[in-house]
């Protein structure tokens, strides 16, 4: 197996509401909701960088297509990171996102290691860190 990914799909509770955030909010490019005519296939493919989309698809889908009951959801399982170029990149995402109806857990600021970060949820508590790294610049 190689070490890559290719689609990182996320569960949502009500997958109008995630469509609305993505694309509306944070104004992410995708077709909408695709798969509606099928039973447990309703989802959206946001297009990332190449080679990499994110799926918004309901939780019910997931825990009906995997056979996994759902659980308690959890928030601090894993975190979507998005790099950007500047501190003030990071300042202007974290704003877009809360316009866009994200919960902002901790605001940007300076990290310990020496990069500048800040933290939201989504909608459906899916945590997001907006982040600049100066080792990663240029």
């Amino acid at each position: 197996m190689k070490p890559r990914i290719t689609v990182i799909t996320i569960g949502v509770n009500d997958l109008e509401a995630a469509l609305r955030f993505y694309r509306d909010g944070l104004r992410f490019a995708t077709e909408g909701i695709i798969g509606e005519e099928l039973e447990h296939g309703a989802v959206v493919f946001i297009q990332m960088q190449p080679g990499l989309r994110l799926a918004l698809w309901p939780r019910k889908s997931i825990s009906h297509d995997t056979g996994v009951a759902p659980g308690p959801v959890s928030p601090t399982e894993m975190t979507l990171g998005h790099n950007v170029d500047s501190r003030e990149e990071v300042d202007a995402v974290m704003t877009k996102a809360g316009a866009a109806g994200a919960t902002i857990v901790k605001p940007a600021h300076d990290t310990f290691w020496g990069g500048y970060s800040g933290y939201f949820q989504d909608p459906d508590g899916h945590l997001w860190e907006v982040v600049w790294n100066p080792q990663w610049s240029g």
